[in-house]
Parts: structure tokens; sequence; C-alpha cells
């Protein structure tokens, strides 16, 4: 029995491989089916087209060119059915004990013992933290649903990528009073080429404020301070959208004896078949960028399902 700890797109494909070999296999989660999606802003469109979304053979047809958050939840639905995946959801691993041919899996719901390990456990559930005063007060958001919520409030959106530029400017158009705190001297290139040049825009306009080249240092219950080129600035304030980014469950990583490298903290592994550093323990999906969350998406990480479940199937059959 395979264990595969994810039910993101990618450890869903990694079970079709195996499914597709006839290797018996389960797979956990700590959250929901496609759990990582599923907390995407409810109006997301993806970057990818319908067709780089697509696992198991199984068709992606999306109303537009670029399939939204409720269609990919559908479709992730539809493929675990049509494939009748194992999944276990609601169930937190807690560790990873053994060797290979022997592992122990510990969850929040029982032990089950595991010949080999997939870990695709995504980045989506931690995010990084600002380490500042007032971090943890209920009025910062880590993540963002929709802006009906922050309607007419004053609104502190932090960062540059694509998750702060939708925040800002839904919660603009929403009625909230939008300022931007941002570490470069400009909007992120990485930005969706559709929305750069909007956002861009309603900051030049002055309908959505923009603090360039500067940092949150605090936060208070009806302010926070910002350091800026021209000293600290002090504003009133209701929320804080954090949009910070996040990271790989490293304390994981650790405990199961899986090796950090560099700055990036990448977790060893043999790009050839995905197998770590921990022999019989392999790494699937953007899991395998360590801190470069932007290196792995579901698009070119499909083939780690392949690769895995390939020397999967070679080293069983010699065993």
């Amino acid at each position: 029995m395979i264990t595969i700890i994810g039910a993101g797109p990618i450890g869903l494909a990694c079970g079709i491989a195996l499914k597709q070999r006839e290797i018996p296999f389960r797979i956990i989660d700590k959250g929901c089916l496609v759990n990582s999606i599923f907390h995407y802003p409810t109006n997301m469109t993806f970057f990818s087209t319908s067709d780089r979304l697509e696992i198991g053979g199984v068709p992606f047809i999306s109303h537009g060119i670029k399939p939204t958050r409720r269609e990919a939840l559908e479709y992730y639905r539809r493929v675990a059915e049509s494939y009748e995946l194992p999944l276990q959801l609601y169930e937190e691993v807690r560790d990873v004990r053994g060797e290979d041919g022997n592992f122990v899996i510990s969850t929040d719901k029982g032990t089950y013992e595991s010949s080999k390990v997939v870990l695709s456990s995504g980045f989506y559930g931690l995010p990084h933290r600002m380490n500042i005063p007032g971090e943890d007060l209920p009025k910062v958001k880590h993540y963002y649903d929709e802006p009906h919520p922050y309607a007419f409030m004053k609104v502190l959106v932090v960062g540059a990528g694509n998750s702060a530029v939708d925040v800002a400017l839904e919660s603009f158009r929403c009625g909230s009073e939008v300022t931007m705190v941002i570490r470069e001297p400009h909007i992120k290139e990485t930005v969706k080429y559709w929305v750069k040049p909007d956002i861009e825009n309603r900051i030049r306009e002055g309908s959505i404020r923009a603090h360039f080249n500067s940092e949150l240092v605090e936060i208070r219950e009806n302010a926070v301070a910002i350091r800026t080129p021209d000293g600290i600035l002090t504003i009133e304030n209701d929320f804080v959208m954090a949009m910070t980014g996040y990271e790989p469950d490293f304390a994981l990583l650790r405990r199961v004896g899986i090796a950090l490298e560099g700055k990036e903290q990448i977790p060893s592994h043999n790009e050839k078949n995905q197998e770590s550093n921990v022999k019989g323990i392999y790494l699937a999906g953007v899991v395998c960028g360590g801190l470069n969350t932007n290196k792995w998406f579901i698009e070119n990480a499909r083939l780690h399902a392949e690769q895995i479940a390939d020397d999967m199937a070679r080293k069983l059959r010699k065993a």
C-alpha cells in the first residue's frame, strides 16, 4: 500500500498513475478535495487554460479560455469520481516513521502502514508571516474569499503580486477605501497581463493609494504603521489583507528526515524519479520548489505522477 499525502491536483494525478499500474494506494488530506483551490478567491480565474489543468486524460471543458475556480472544483470532483480514488479527507498527517517498505503514517484519526510515501502537500496551508506586532489580531486576513465583507471599510493590502492586486481591485470596486503597501518600487511583472494595466491606472489616478519601497511595521486595532521612504506613516484601518505568499509544511518535511537545501529551502530529491533523500519517500508538485512556490504549477508538475509511478512499479517488481 502506498500513501499519498495531499489531495490536490498533483496528489490526485499520482493516485491515477498508481491505479493505472494496479498499485494499491490511499490519499490523505487535512482538508477537502483540492483544498488549496477551494481556498482561492471566490471569483478567481486561472492563468492557465483548461487543457493545462487536465489530469488522468479527463477533458476539462470551461466556458471561457481560462477556467474559473468554480469550474476547477467541479472538474477535480469529476476526476476523483471517474477513477474512484480512495480519499481520506479532513485527516491531518502528524508524522511519518520507519523506512522504505515499512513506513507508519500517524494522523489525527489513526495510524497506517505504508510501503512507500508520496508527499504532495502543496504550500497553500501555511502563509508567510510578517512577524510584526498585531499580526494575530482578528482584522488581519492571510486568505481572501470575496470583497463584500470589506465594503465601505478601510482596507490595507500587503503585497504586489496577483493575489494582492486581485484583492485591491475587487475591494475597491466593492466600495472599500484601499491602500497598498509594496516592498518593491513597482507592481510585480508577473501580475496577469490583462490585470496589470488596471491596477497601475487605478494607482496613477489615486483611486487606490500605494506606498512603494515600503513595509508594514505594526498593526493596531484601528490603525496601521507603515515604514515609507519618507518615514513612519500611521493611517486609520479596519482590515489588513496580508497577501504575503505561502510556504510548504517545512516542519513535516524535517520530521520525516528530508534535507532542505539552500536559501530557498528546496527539499532534496532526485529529479528523474522524484525520490527524496529518504529512500521510499517521494515528492510531487509545488512542494519540490521549497520557498520558490512559483516554480511548479499543475501544468508542469503533472509529469511527477508518471515519474513516481514508473519508479515505484519498477522497484516493486524487483522486491
